[in-house]
Formats: C-alpha cells, structure tokens, sequence
C-alpha cells in the first residue's frame, strides 16, 4: 500500500482539543457528492441534498464532527469561513456555502465537550494537502469495542488509505469509534475492540450472538468517512461509489450498521481524470478497510 496522497482537488484540515474535535475536507470550486447512511443511529446535514435525484450538484465541504448532534453546530462555522472566502452556490446577490456533515459520539468524560463553531472554522484555517491523521480531528476522542463500556474499549482515531485506480486515486478518510471491533483484513484478526479483563480480545460479535450484549451493551459508537476522489462522476455514480464504499467498513468492523451506530460515508469527485467505475468502486472498497486499520494504528 502506499502512503495516504490527499487528491488533487481537496484540503484536510483538524482541530481539537483534548476531548474531541472536527476533520474539515474543503473542495476547491466545489466537488460533485454522495453519500450512504447505513447505521441506525446517525447524525447528519445535508446528506439529502446529496442524493441522486436532488438539483444541485456540487458541494463546497465535508465536516466530520465529534460531540453527537452538538458537534453538528461545527458545519456552520466551516459555512461562515467558507462565505468569507467567496465560496458558495450563488442565490441573487447572496452566497451559500454547501457544507455536508456527520457526527460520532464522543461525550464521554464530565460535562458536554463539542466541536462549536469556532472548531469548523479553525478546521478549515488548518486545511492543507497533507494527509494528517491520528488522534485529531473527529478522531480525537474515538475508541472501538464500547460493549462492556469504555473502560474495557481500545483507543482508535482517524485514518487515512489510498489507493490507486488506473490513473485516478481514491483516498479514504474515516474516524472510527464502532460499537464492533476491528479486524486486520489481511490475517482476519481482532486488532482493536472489546477487551476481557486479561486484556485480551472479548469478540464483540460473538458476545452479541450468545445474547450476553444485552446486560454489557453501553456507551455511544459511530464510524464516519469521506471517500475522495480525482476521477470524474456523476451524482448518481459518486451516490454508488459511497454505498460501494461500505463494503470496506464491513470487512474491517464486526458488527458493522447496528443500531447503536450512524455509520455514514460520504464520496467527493474533483473531476480531474478518467477512470473506470469498477476499478473505483472496488478502490473505494479497499481504501475504507485500510483508512479503518490506520486509525487504530497511527
């Protein structure tokens, strides 16, 4: 695999504090978008907006927020900063900026600790071509495996996977915090989730099919991602790529879509190459895995 490229066409930019945060992708001239909500629990913006049949085609950016529906309130800064830049589908002599967003949840310590306003704009101050990863971002407060509560889950964050398709590049970007475990796509092994109290591996799957979740079930999950690329798509086909997407959140995480998660993956297109659709949507596929490895690695 090679190092995580950020395509033509794009900027990432984080910010946090040390409870959570927000991953910003901004798309220069605007990006044609789609997404897939699979998880039964999401948190989202503008993901209607995005689908096949709507009118408009492009959207400016994608926020990935911590803090639940709180951190939701991040997208409108990254609205502000956009707009002060220009940035925006033009409405009479008005400017709006096009600003999709999911959340996960993160408000795990005392108090309520969110990505505000002044997160998304701080996000998109930092947005640059480097692909940042780790503990940052809507990763920063992320952990895996939440069955018997966060004090027997494993640390995860935010990663990033690229993945060559003919000419084109499909990076994926993904913060994880999976009520499921995470599995090494290569070996099939638990590499981070539910832990026993010798620390190693519960099986968070196989708890849930015996039943025992019922009495272990706790805290709050949810996987989020952006799939981006350089190859040029329709609005129907960028909607394709991110449902093709999830295939790679299903190899990586068990169980994946439950009802105590929101999974939601978004894919952007700049436009820039051409490239066959079954080579992107299987790139796709591949990149989510390996973002979902990184971020339990880095």
């Amino acid at each position: 695999m090679q190092q995580p490229i950020i395509p033509e066409g794009f900027k990432l930019g984080h910010c946090n504090d040390e409870y959570t945060g927000v991953s910003v992708v901004l798309c220069d001239g605007g990006a044609v978008g789609g997404v897939d909500v699979r998880g039964c629990a999401p948190g989202t913006r503008e993901t209607d907006l995005m689908r096949a049949e709507k009118a408009i085609d492009v959207v400016h950016a994608v926020a990935l927020c911590g803090g639940s529906a709180y951190g939701l309130e991040a997208c409108c800064g990254v609205m502000n900063y956009l707009r002060e830049h220009g940035v925006g589908y033009a409405m009479g002599d008005k400017i709006v900026p096009l600003v999709a967003g999911a959340v996960l949840y993160d408000l795990n310590g005392e108090g309520y600790h969110y990505p505000d306003m002044s997160f998304g704009a701080a996000a998109c101050e930092n947005a640059s071509a480097s692909a940042v990863r780790g503990a940052v971002g809507a990763g920063k407060g992320a952990t895996v495996g939440k069955i018997r509560g966060f004090g027997f889950a494993s640390k995860s964050g935010l990663g990033i996977a690229s993945v060559r398709a003919g000419e084109a590049l499909v990076t994926a970007i993904v913060a994880v915090n999976a009520c499921g475990d995470v599995y090494d796509v290569d070996s099939g092994k638990i590499i981070a989730g539910a832990k026993m109290s010798d620390g190693s591996f519960l099986d968070t799957a196989g708890c849930i099919v015996r039943g025992d979740f019922m009495r272990l079930m706790t805290g709050g999950n949810t996987t989020i991602g952006c799939v981006l690329t350089d190859a040029k798509l329709s609005k129907l086909e960028a909607n394709k790529l991110a449902t093709l997407a999830h295939d790679g959140m299903a190899r990586a995480i068990r169980p994946v879509h439950t009802d105590m998660d929101g999974d939601t993956l978004f894919a952007l297109s700049s436009g820039k190459k051409e490239a066959q659709f079954m080579m992107l949507g299987v790139a796709a596929e591949e990149a989510v895995a390996r973002a979902i490895m990184d971020a339990v690695r880095v």
